[in-house]
Order: C-alpha cells, then sequence, then structure tokens
C-alpha cells in the first residue's frame, strides 16, 4: 500500500478514494469488482467490505452519485425554469447528461432501484421534487403529478432512445433541437385552449 493510499485510509477517505475508483472504472467500461476496486485504490483486498457488503452495494452507492451530479446538472448556475421554453432547456440537460456518462446512467436507471439504501432513494427523490418545483413554477393550475411522469417519461425516453442508436446522437445541435422540439410539444398542450364544445343540433 503506497503512503498516499495510507494517509487517505487513516484520514477517512477510504469510501471516497473507493468510490472515485470504481466511477472511473466503470466509466472507462472496465470490468469491476470490489477487488479490482481495491487493487485501483491502491488497498488490502478485504478494505471494501469496512463500507461495502458486495458490489451491488457498491453499484447503489454509484448511482446515489450520479443522481446527485445529475440534479447539480439539472440546476447548474441557472435559477429554476419560469417558461416551457426553459423548462425545455432542463429537458435537454438530462438527455445530455445520459450522453455524456452512459455506463453510469445505464446504471442509475438500468436495474431495479435498490429501496433498502436510504441515500439512494432520497437522492432519486430529489431529481422527483425538483422537476415537480419546476413544473409548479411553469404551470401552477396543472395536476403536476401526472404531468411530472409525462415529462420525465419524455426525456428519460429521449435519452436511452439515443443511447440504444434508435436516434443519431450526433450532432449535438440536431439532438438539442429534438429533445427541444419533442418537450415544447408536450408543455404546448397545458397551455393550448380547451376545445369549445359542440352545440347540439
Amino acid at each position: 500500500m503506497s503512503t498516499s493510499a495510507k494517509a487517505g485510509y487513516h484520514h477517512g477517505d477510504l469510501r471516497a478514494a473507493l468510490l472515485a475508483t470504481a466511477m472511473r472504472m466503470l466509466e472507462a467500461g472496465e470490468p469491476f469488482s470490489l477487488r479490482a476496486v481495491a487493487r485501483g485504490a491502491n488497498v488490502s483486498p478485504t478494505a471494501p467490505y469496512r463500507h461495502f457488503a458486495d458490489r451491488e452495494a457498491l453499484e447503489s452507492a454509484l448511482a446515489t452519485e450520479g443522481f446527485r451530479d445529475l440534479k447539480a446538472r439539472l440546476l447548474g448556475d441557472r435559477p429554476l425554469p419560469s417558461s416551457a421554453s426553459k423548462l425545455a432547456e432542463l429537458g435537454l440537460s438530462y438527455v445530455n447528461f445520459a450522453l455524456e456518462r452512459p455506463a453510469l446512467f445505464r446504471l442509475m436507471f438500468g436495474k431495479p432501484c435498490d429501496d433498502t439504501n436510504d441515500q439512494r432513494v432520497r437522492a432519486a427523490a430529489e431529481l422527483h421534487e425538483l422537476l415537480a418545483i419546476a413544473l409548479t413554477r411553469v404551470f401552477p393550475d396543472a395536476d403536476v403529478p401526472a404531468l411530472a411522469t409525462a415529462a420525465w417519461g419524455l426525456v428519460h425516453g429521449l435519452a436511452f432512445l439515443h443511447l440504444d442508436g434508435k436516434l443519431a446522437a450526433t450532432p449535438p445541435e440536431d439532438v438539442a433541437k429534438r429533445v427541444r422540439s419533442a418537450f415544447e410539444a408536450l408543455l404546448s398542450l397545458q397551455t393550448a385552449p380547451s376545445p369549445r364544445p359542440r352545440r347540439p343540433k
């Protein structure tokens, strides 16, 4: 074990070092196990078990980090959306995150959620809350839970359609145009006037 690894361990940074190593391996496409992650972090083969019971627990922790990173990406340095067009930008940020970090995105959403992991459940819930708050700001009279499900289903579906090659993921400007158009089409239904009832003949 190197001096830096020992120092990190004694300062309580082992978990962070393991997660950083696992994230790097995941996004580089390297198959990993707890033993491989320990080797990459330059710690003993048994060290990861101090923080993770098995590989599934490690993957769940990575997914939690992913949800937090995605939330930070959606928030950025801008205020919450105040119009349908700005909500579309939120959707585009979601799709771009998936395209830029596909392995992590698939890990986050490609497996059943571990409901026993409180941190993962909370991090995922914060994403849903962010979307609900943003939609409420723009459409205060809407059925926000239903609209949030529709909006998330749209951008999430678009993300995977691009990842799976069903929609071309390049050039970026085409992806942006496609996502904005689809999102704005959905949200325009909230502002469209209701059809007048037909008078009986």
